[in-house]
């Protein structure tokens, strides 16, 4: 796994940075989550999160480091629609902005995604759906250490493995100190680090190459990546929409949140957080039309980002994107450790195990779930399978097949449990048959068709009536 010829920066710099950060990230994640106490302030930051803040975590959270990494490779591999699939993104967070409102007018005291189908579709659904989340959010996971990994090999030179381990632990540290509350406020910083960082990456690449010899040497040697009517680019377009739109509906990354934001804060927080995510994943897929102009030898097709920056950009252009590309990793795997950490605990712990858990005990348990969600996270990244791109669409025919029954679930009555269940799994199972069978740029988009067809039939057939006061739960503990 190590490039080390390719490095731009020298293994001490990249160290001094890791170094810098870690410190800084484990230091405000300690002075956050002093107050969190109880339960509450531990998983939802005691549900009292503004405007700011609410942007902040919503949009760093989806800038992850695949977004800066995958962006990149999406386009040396499918061209222009590449870049602009990928920023497709933002409509799952636009499109969940009035899912926040009713969600929370809906499950004041919730906790979990898993908490809404389990009261809505029964047990259950609530089972397949926690089996999707969980591959989902493992496999996420797993993207993230890679993504970290690959990273600091290709700009340091530092070890794969050993660059993957440090970053794991790091985020594993701060998240376990301070909970929802420090992975919030870390997001905050580290959205301005990744705004700034990207806006200066464009800047400084079309000052050093210009679109005139970008295009003129694409013509030439990939003139593939310009055009508009490839069919398979065409497919991931769509895919992408869906597998976004996915990820957002089902991922209780997103349901915490807003459980977390105030009365009314939700809904615009993740509204203004998409639109201004859009231009995110089209600068960083821009940076890689460069590839071919610079004759780069590139190992692995998700390097081309921190490869290309370096190359055009030298020791000013590596440090950038170490620093962009470790904040947006950073943002992404707290917050997915903190939010996968509840399901486990809520639904899996508390729902499956010990129902009778106090929330005092539940506390202190979540800290031995976030540990032990660091440690498989780790363990799956040691051997590096497969290539970003290739890892995330595969999970789309998993997380696509949840879309329809959520929004039914939140606004008609008459969707049913079986119904439920029915579109997860032949959605699901349709979705892996075209990724295996076709290729990973229909997977999401067969697997969410299938899905809705089902959902709406079992809608149009259902004479039952939900009973909406069922989902204001009151807990215990």
């Amino acid at each position: 796994m190590n490039h080390v010829n390719s490095a731009i920066l020298d293994a001490d710099t990249g160290w001094l940075i890791l170094a810098c950060f870690s410190v800084l990230w484990v230091v405000l994640g300690w002075y956050w989550g002093r107050k969190a106490t109880v339960l509450d302030e531990y998983m939802l930051a005691g549900r009292r999160i503004g405007l700011a803040l609410g942007v902040a975590t919503a949009m760093a959270t989806w800038v992850t480091s695949n977004t800066t990494m995958t962006a990149p490779q999406l386009t040396l591999q499918l061209g222009v629609w590449g870049m602009l699939g990928y920023s497709l993104g933002s409509v799952g967070l636009m499109l969940f902005a009035p899912l926040t409102k009713r969600i929370k007018q809906l499950l004041p005291n919730g906790y979990t995604s898993g908490d809404f189908i389990r009261l809505r579709y029964g047990n259950g659904a609530w089972r397949v759906f926690l089996l999707i989340s969980l591959v989902y959010a493992v496999g996420w996971l797993i993207s993230l250490g890679m993504a970290g990994g690959v990273l600091i090999n290709a700009l340091t030179g530092i070890d794969y493995q050993l660059g993957m381990t440090v970053i794991i632990t790091i985020c594993v540290l701060y998240t376990l100190l301070g909970g929802l509350r420090a992975v919030i406020g870390t997001d905050f910083i580290q959205s301005l680090l990744i705004i700034v960082g990207v806006v200066a990456l464009a800047i400084l690449t079309v000052n050093k190459v210009g679109f005139t010899r970008m295009h003129d040497t694409l013509l030439q040697q990939r003139p593939e990546l310009l055009d508009l009517l490839m069919p398979a680019s065409i497919m991931f377009l769509f895919n992408n929409l869906l597998f976004g739109i996915g990820e957002i509906f089902h991922s209780n990354v997103w349901w915490s949140r807003a459980f977390a934001f105030r009365k009314d804060v939700g809904h615009k927080a993740y509204f203004i957080a998409g639109i201004f995510w859009v231009p995110i994943p089209i600068v960083a897929g821009f940076i890689a039309m460069a590839a071919p102009s610079l004759h780069l030898n590139i190992p692995a097709a998700d390097m081309v980002g921190p490869m290309v920056a370096a190359n055009l950009l030298g020791i000013t252009g590596a440090v950038l994107v170490f620093i962009v590309v470790f904040a947006a990793l950073a943002s992404s795997l707290d917050s997915l450790l903190a939010a996968t950490g509840d399901l486990i605990l809520q639904d899996i712990y508390k729902g499956h195990i010990k129902k009778d858990a106090t929330d005092e005990h539940l506390q202190r348990m979540a800290k031995r779930v976030i540990l032990s969600l660091g440690l498989v996270t780790w363990l799956f990244c040691l051997p590096r399978l497969a290539t970003l791109a290739s890892l995330l669409q595969f999970l789309g025919a998993f997380v696509a097949s949840t879309i329809w029954p959520i929004i039914a679930g939140l606004f008609w009555s008459r969707a049913t449990g079986k119904g439920a269940i029915a579109a997860m799994i032949g959605g699901t199972t349709i979705g892996l048959v075209a990724y295996v069978v076709v290729g990973f740029y229909v997977a999401a988009l067969l697997s969410a068709a299938v899905s809705m067809v089902i959902t709406l039939l079992f809608v149009k057939l259902s004479n039952e009536q939900f009973d909406w006061s069922l989902l204001n739960e009151q807990r215990s503990g």
